[in-house]
C-alpha cells in the first residue's frame, strides 16, 4: 500500500511539472523518452539472441 502511494504521488509531482512548462518542450522531452527506451529496448533484445 506504501509503495502505491509514493508511486502516486511521483506522479502527480511529474504531471505537476509538466503541466507548467511549455508544450513543445514538454513533446519534445517526451520524444527524447521514447526514443531512449526504444533503443534500450532494442539493445535487451539483441543481447538476449546472442
Amino acid at each position: 500500500m506504501f509503495f502505491l502511494v509514493a508511486v502516486l504521488l511521483l506522479l502527480g509531482m511529474v504531471l505537476g511539472t509538466v503541466a507548467h512548462v511549455p508544450v513543445s518542450f514538454a513533446v519534445l522531452a517526451a520524444a527524447g523518452i521514447a526514443v531512449w527506451l526504444g533503443i534500450f529496448a532494442l539493445r535487451e533484445r539483441l543481447a538476449r539472441r546472442s
